[in-house]
C-alpha cells in the first residue's frame, strides 16, 4: 500500500517543484540581482519624481496667481470710482480663487502616491526577503535566461524623462550641436 502513496505523490510532487521554478523565473524578471535598480526601486524614485514635480508646478502657479492678485489689487486702488473695472477685477479675483482651490490637487496626489510608494516598499521587503531564500546567484543566472529588455526599434529608444542627475543633461545636448 505504501507504493501506491509512492505513486500518488509522485504527480502532487512534480506539480509543487514546476509551481516552484514558475515562483523562481518570474522573481527573477522582476527582481534581477546585481543591478543597482530594480524595477521597484525605479517606480519609487520615479513616483517621487512626480510628486516634486508637481509639487513645484503647483508653487510656481500659486506663486504667479499670487502676484496676479497683487496687481490686480493695485489696478483697483487706482481706480476705485470705476465701476466696468471693479467688476472685471472681482472676475479675476473669483477666478483667482477657483486656481487656489485647483490646486489642492496636488496634496492629494502626493498623498495617493506615496500610498502606492508605501505599498511598493512593502512588496520590496517581500521580495528581498524571497531572494534571500532562494539565493541571488540563482536569480541572476535566471534572470540572464528570462533576457533583458524586449523592446524592439523606436519603443526601445523612449525611456521618458529622466530622473534629477540621470540621463543626458541639456549642457551635454548644447554640447553637442557646438
Amino acid at each position: 500500500m505504501s507504493g501506491n502513496n509512492s505513486n500518488d505523490l509522485k504527480p502532487e510532487i512534480l506539480k509543487l517543484f514546476a509551481f516552484t521554478q514558475k515562483i523562481r523565473n518570474e522573481l527573477a524578471a522582476i527582481r534581477k540581482p546585481g543591478e543597482d535598480s530594480d524595477r521597484f526601486n525605479s517606480m519609487s524614485q520615479e513616483l517621487d519624481a512626480i510628486v516634486a514635480a508637481t509639487e513645484d508646478a503647483t508653487n510656481t502657479i500659486l506663486e504667479s496667481v499670487e502676484e496676479i492678485d497683487a496687481i490686480a489689487q493695485d489696478i483697483r486702488a487706482m481706480a476705485p470710482d470705476n465701476k466696468p473695472m471693479t467688476a472685471k477685477l472681482d472676475a479675476i479675483g473669483d477666478r483667482i480663487g477657483a486656481v487656489f482651490e485647483a490646486c489642492t490637487f496636488q496634496d492629494i496626489t502626493g498623498q495617493r502616491v506615496s500610498k502606492v510608494v508605501t505599498s511598493l516598499k512593502f512588496i520590496d521587503e517581500k521580495l528581498n526577503t524571497m531572494v534571500s531564500l532562494w539565493g541571488k546567484d540563482e536569480l541572476a543566472r535566471l534572470s540572464k535566461e528570462i533576457g533583458e529588455d524586449v523592446r524592439e526599434g523606436d519603443k526601445a529608444l523612449l525611456n521618458g524623462p529622466q530622473l534629477k542627475g540621470q540621463g543626458v543633461s541639456q549642457d551635454d545636448i548644447d554640447r553637442l550641436f557646438d
